[in-house]
């Protein structure tokens, strides 16, 4: 499944399909600011569009200091590249520029609420994200942006219908990649996957620039990842990169596919260059437990090292993400850090993601009768989820319950033998032990 990092952008590279007129209705009839940055001309390289975006909004803006549509487009540039470069010091100069914007034209600046309800969830603030969105679309109710970042605050609140409304009112008003690759997840989290990857085609089909057709190709990669297809998954991986060379996203795709192969080289040398060019936590993680999958222990602590100084780093910009941690402290055997971290999730968010965080954590902690409800949460959505099931399975096999557990276990490989270096074959040898059954 696809998860936060990629509800952050307010364009063509937003993340989360159901053109109506083309492939039917989506589900079918069943605290304080930072200053501005200083305005300033900055040499842009030639092949970064998004650079040059904002190097051209600065040197804008050098003459109509004043004008309060230029500064929220400057703000949420900024939101866009904390996604693309990881580096979450964009997060108060786009506050900064934002704030500005607002203070120019409070009344009716819908772009500037819009692109603050983006940098919110962005922050993982969903609930402030939904509020902003709400806010722009009182001013401009066709504006379909503030649609897609509403549908992405509801996703991560657990409000699964009315982010599919929300899906909706932003492809009738304006069908295209946007809006195709947030109904595909939408479809997906409700098991429609041929619909969700028929939607990523229509997304792919309407991709003008290099690192759409790249971000496309990653999308339908991982929806062909997560339900095994390896050979599909490595074909839209490397057409990605062919579009966009050393793209992270991409090379994070690839490294998947050639850990699942039993390719361990190449896997290490692709997550090093993922790593290396885009330290987020979720990839740092996902590396440090491969890492851990192939017994390197002492390379594995290593990068669960550089794993804290993100997140440290993230959180000093106003970030904090405790679904991560919490999952990061039942893997590195700290219970008590990972129900800390995943309670104070759920309080946020009831979404299946924060349901399984808090499961998982409570395993750990032993306390499995009580994690078995979390767990019957995160698996409560029609789109099967591998790690989910996988979860789940353990804590049942943990309560007797062997006859559910070797359910859940045989889901999770089925919908994905390759789910987890780790853990897939934690869940192998779990159904060994459990037996054939009756």
């Amino acid at each position: 499944m696809r998860r936060s990092a990629a509800q952050v952008s307010l364009g063509a590279g937003a993340v989360l399909l159901a053109g109506t007129l083309l492939i039917g209705p989506l589900l079918g009839p069943d605290g304080s600011s930072a200053s501005p940055e200083p305005v300033a001309a900055s040499a842009a390289p030639a092949d970064d569009p998004l650079a040059r975006s904002i190097a051209g909004l600065q040197d804008q803006l050098k003459e109509r200091e004043d004008d309060d549509e230029l500064w929220a487009q400057l703000g949420g540039a900024y939101v866009e590249a904390a996604r693309v470069s990881a580096d979450p010091s964009y997060y108060p100069k786009a506050q900064g520029a934002l704030d500005k914007s607002l203070g120019l034209l409070k009344e009716g600046n819908d772009d500037a609420l819009t692109a603050l309800g983006a940098l919110a969830n962005a922050r993982h603030e969903f609930a402030a994200g939904a509020d902003w969105a709400r806010q722009a679309q009182q001013v401009n109710p066709a504006n379909s942006t503030s649609w897609g970042v509403l549908a992405d605050s509801l996703v991560q609140l657990g409000d699964y219908e009315g982010s599919t409304a929300a899906v909706q009112q932003m492809l009738d008003l304006r069908p295209g990649l946007p809006a195709y690759t947030r109904a595909s997840y939408d479809l997906e989290l409700h098991g429609q996957r041929d619909r969700a990857r028929q939607a990523l085609e229509l997304a792919l089909r309407g991709a003008f620039s290099p690192a759409d057709t790249a971000f496309c190709r990653y999308y339908l990669g991982q929806l062909a990842f997560t339900g095994g297809d390896l050979v599909e998954a490595g074909h839209q991986f490397q057409t990605g990169l062919e579009a966009v060379p050393n793209d992270p996203t991409l090379l994070a795709g690839q490294a998947r596919v050639l850990a699942a192969r039993g390719e361990q080289d190449q896997a290490v040398a692709a997550y090093e260059r993922v790593v290396a060019a885009r330290p987020l936590p979720d990839y740092l993680f996902e590396y440090a437990t491969y890492l851990e999958s192939l017994g390197l222990t002492e390379a594995a602590d290593a990068q669960f090292s550089v794993l804290d100084a993100a997140q440290a780093l993230f959180e000093a910009n106003g970030v904090q993400d405790d679904l991560t941690s919490a999952l990061v402290a039942a893997e590195r055997g700290d219970p008590k850090a990972a129900v800390q971290h995943a309670q104070r999730e759920w309080k946020l968010r009831h979404n299946v993601d924060a349901a399984d965080a808090m499961a998982w954590a409570l395993h750990s902690a032993g306390r499995n009768e009580q994690a078995l409800g979390y767990a019957i949460k995160a698996t409560k959505l029609e789109g099967p989820n591998a790690t989910f099931l996988y979860h789940r399975g353990m804590i049942e096999a943990e309560l007797g319950m062997d006859a559910e557990a070797r359910t859940h276990l045989k889901a999770a490989l089925a919908t994905n033998p390759h789910f987890s270096p780790l853990h897939a074959p934690k869940a192998r040898a779990a159904l060994d032990r459990l037996g054939a059954g009756e």
